[in-house]
């Protein structure tokens, strides 16, 4: 087998390292407090290069392109392409290195397999859409891969622009968008069911989706004349074009994949589209496929893996990882809470799980430190801010400690058994990445989406025994094995991954306290009472 290094150019830069057909790390630039999508650094490289125990028999350059073209001067293997990764001969501090390059297209799809329960072998389909890319995949029995279909162009960047288009505050150039829009939009999405559009929507509609082949490139001021432009992220209209443009981009690729689908297979989906948790239902729900497998790095942070796992099979045969979705950072202990007796406002408090259990019972938000950090988008439980799911006034206060629009709900995270109790959801879900409807509606208020919605996140005793103990302790004190669970970062930042930041942004924030490795923190009480302290 191969030790491999891998990069990730770009925005959402990333580096992986895979040994021995097993994903030793993911480390994202983001991650540690870092600026959202933020691209490789020179101590990003530095790092990576720390925690390889071996000098690389391959260096993997995972394509991408200079400037915001994707079909712009190519950066290793460029952005789109379905060639097999490029292989060259050099050296690295005076050692022979292979160097092996394959496109971005080829790494979300590669990706995808890599990570799958299927084995390899097994004949899939693959939908890979993103910012740029929007496209129908058939992938055989010995990795040959067959575009079938090229939908849409820049379905991510169409997604996002409607976004803008109600935003008074948005102003970037024709054709830009700001990559943080795509999840607002879908949360203003589940404000509408079913909209007829009105003759000025239609308009809208046809202009936004009038080539899909073309590049989309998108400017506010064409829509000026119409209702929606500026009218606010929380108007009717903005709703209602969240609605209609989810639902058009859904249809166009459902109609164009339904007749190109001969076979029940498994479909593969990768791309930042892949975070749209109605989508993946749809998909799920169509009756197209055997199963469907989003990776918890749909998105480009999963690029690097993928391009990895392209080079291990074209240099060993092997498609496959081992691997773990806690496979991040290891979180960085700065200040030395493990003999602190308090940090900041919080003092140490001697507490085990079912102790902790009690402060969320109770009302207390906590974050929440274990492990190594997740990777890809979603906190999974490593990096979190949990509390009680029954009260919507946990909602609001939730979304402000994130500083973040009230409209936006909050993910619930519950005991894998219990999944189907709760929510319409009759398998797991432990990346995140699935709509479902809550059955306990009127007592997880917190978790539960104007439309009746969650984004649901199961754990089982093996995925992550430390937080399945705290949902069991919780569970036994109040019979619901469910717990809020939304990222520990600042905002516009990635998720926070060393103790004085931890300490700061609880302090800030408003944090009743936080746990790291299972010692919890309390803030003391002063003039105020903060629920949930002791």
């Amino acid at each position: 087998m191969m030790r491999l290094l891998a990069v990730k150019p770009g925005h959402d830069g990333n580096l992986a390292y895979i040994a021995n057909g097993r994903l030793e790390f993911s480390f994202e630039a983001e991650k540690d407090s870092g600026n959202r999508y933020a691209p490789i650094g020179a101590t990003d490289l530095i790092e990576a290069m720390r925690h390889t125990p071996d000098l690389p028999e391959a260096i993997v350059i995972s394509g991408w392109s200079a400037g915001v073209d994707p079909l712009g001067r190519p950066i290793g293997a460029g952005y789109m392409g379905l060639e097999p990764p490029s292989l060259s001969e050099s050296s690295l501090f005076g050692q022979p290195i292979k160097i092996l390059s394959s496109s971005h297209e080829r790494s979300h799809l590669l990706g995808a397999y890599a990570l799958s329960p299927f084995p390899q072998g097994q004949p899939c389909y693959a939908l890979i859409w993103e910012g740029h890319i929007g496209a129908f995949y058939s992938i055989d029995a010995s990795l040959g891969i067959e575009r079938l279909a090229r939908v849409m162009v820049g379905p991510g960047i169409r997604y996002a622009f409607a976004y803008g288009l109600a935003d008074p505050s948005f102003g970037l150039g024709r054709g830009q968008i700001r990559l943080s829009d795509a999840g607002k939009l879908m949360a203003l999405a589940a404000f509408e069911t079913q909209v007829t559009p009105s003759g000025d929507e239609r308009i809208l509609l046809d202009r936004m989706f009038a080539d899909p082949q073309g590049v989309p490139l998108l400017h506010k001021s064409d829509f000026r004349h119409l209702d929606v432009y500026d009218s606010g992220v929380e108007s009717g209209a903005a709703k209602r074009l969240a609605r209609l443009v989810s639902d058009r981009i859904f249809d166009t690729f459902f109609q164009a994949i339904r007749p190109l689908v001969r076979e029940k297979r498994p479909l593969l989906i990768g791309g930042g589209c892949g975070l749209n948790c109605e989508w993946n239902r749809s998909w799920l729900d169509s009756g197209l496929f055997s199963d469907v497998f989003v990776p918890p790095c749909t998105n480009d942070v999963g690029s690097a893996l993928g391009s990895a796992a392209d080079a291990q099979w074209h240099l060993t045969g092997r498609a496959k990882l081992d691997w773990n979705v806690y496979c991040g950072q290891a979180f960085l202990d700065d200040v030395g809470y493990e003999t602190a007796s308090r940090l900041g406002p919080f003092a140490r408090r001697s507490a085990d799980m079912a102790d902790i259990a009690d402060v969320l019972r109770r009302g207390g938000v906590l974050g929440w430190v274990t492990g190594r950090a997740e990777m890809g988008p979603r906190a999974l439980g490593n990096r979190s801010i949990l509390a009680a799911p029954f009260e919507k006034a946990m909602l609001e206060r939730l979304n402000a400690i994130k500083r973040r629009e009230g409209f936006r709900p909050i993910a619930p995270v519950c005991l894998e058994e219990d999944v189907s109790t709760h929510f319409d959801l009759d398998r797991p879900s432990p990346y995140m990445l699935y709509f479902c409807k809550v059955r306990s509606r009127g007592s997880l208020e917190a978790v539960t989406h104007v439309d009746g919605s969650s984004r649901a996140q199961s754990v089982n005793a093996r995925q992550n025994p430390v937080l399945y103990r705290l949902l069991s302790e919780f569970k036994a004190q109040t019979n619901v094995g469910v717990l809020c669970n939304t990222s520990l970062n600042f905002n516009g930042t990635g998720f926070i991954n060393r103790t004085s930041d931890l300490v700061r942004y609880a302090q800030e924030a408003g944090l009743d306290g936080f746990v790291v490795e299972g010692v919890l923190f309390q803030r003391e009480q002063t003039g105020s009472n903060h629920r949930g302290s002791a």
